[in-house]
């Protein structure tokens, strides 16, 4: 496992994060194919073994259960200075407001059992809410110690820069991480969001780094019980199927090439764009092992140019 920076923080994680949405009860009626408690602590402890120290939830995953899920097992197999927890605020009564802010914190630590978290993540813009009322409240999380770092996931660049302004010109927390849809099929953050980032040393970590699975298999769809419920990938990703499949047979060319496959290759685009670690959630722990392999690969800068020449512009998914 390799290891990286998040932005200034000083907060070292793996360069694999594991996101936790595939885990939760399924009666929260969110998803159907999420892990119950012994499925997610199988797969949590199988992630530590392979140094993954980076876990991604939110309070409203499968109902706040995510959070229930993680917490419990993380308590059960390693001690919480060795790992770094991150959950997500904003959809939930009243978005991103101080009042809202205030509430969720709690919630979600009394459902991690832990005392802090290590990084706080707005989970959308808030177009409600002032953004000096949201940055302040955020900042008082810090201040309080119940929040180590601050993050931030989709929305357009210029919200995310306006942001950052307000903590810089006010004197209060900025943002270290950015969580924002990317991978080989969808590249529209490259415009505006990334380039900001980049200039703030903020750490990319990206959510839907493999498109759902469509550049980690040959085929689009799998017959699992994912593919064939999970609405939202297929809105994200279906109605531009026959364009994109140019980009995942590429994927799939290079995987040959280098005798890796087509996840590997994918996740060693990510890391070749500057990625600092993708958000991969897996329900089976060979998933987990593929990505790991990922460090193995090296892409060339033709290769990677090789992959995005086919792209063509999609419409905005992500940010509201």
């Amino acid at each position: 496992m390799e290891y990286t920076e998040l932005g200034k923080s000083g907060i070292k994680v793996s360069r694999l994060c594991l996101g936790c949405m595939s885990f939760g009860d399924p009666a929260s009626k969110m998803h159907a194919w999420t892990l119950d408690p012994e499925e997610s602590e199988a797969i949590i402890r199988h992630a530590l073994g392979l140094g993954i120290n980076f876990f991604d939830t939110a309070n409203c995953y499968s109902g706040g259960t995510s959070e229930e899920y993680l917490g419990r097992a993380i308590r059960k197999n390693i001690a919480r200075d060795k790992v770094v927890l991150a959950s997500k605020v904003y959809f939930n009564e009243g978005n991103l407001s101080k009042k809202a802010i205030s509430r969720e914190i709690d919630g979600t630590l009394q459902r991690l059992g832990t005392d802090y978290l290590d990084l706080y993540i707005i989970h959308r813009f808030d177009y409600g809410t002032p953004i000096e009322e949201t940055m302040e409240a955020l900042h008082s999380l810090v201040k309080e110690g119940k929040v180590r770092a601050l993050g931030a996931s989709a929305m357009y660049g210029y919200q995310f820069y306006n942001m950052q302004l307000a903590a810089r010109d006010n004197g209060w927390t900025p943002f270290v991480s950015m969580q924002n849809h990317y991978n080989p099929l969808y590249r529209e953050d490259e415009r505006e969001l990334i380039p900001v980032c980049k200039q703030m040393n903020v750490a990319l970590t990206p959510y839907s780094p493999l498109a759902a699975g469509r550049v980690a298999r040959p085929a689009w769809t799998a017959d699992t019980m994912r593919s064939k419920t999970d609405t939202v990938a297929q809105g994200k990703y279906d109605s531009t199927e026959e364009a994109d499949k140019a980009i995942a047979e590429r994927v799939h060319v290079l995987a040959q090439k280098y005798g890796a496959t087509m996840t590997q290759v994918s996740l060693a685009w990510h890391f070749a764009k500057g990625v600092a670690a993708p958000i991969i959630g897996a329900t089976k722990a060979k998933y987990l092992d593929d990505a790991a392999g990922a460090f193995d690969v090296a892409l060339t800068e033709e290769d990677v140019a090789y992959i995005d020449e086919p792209y063509q512009p999609h419409k905005i998914v992500g940010a509201l």
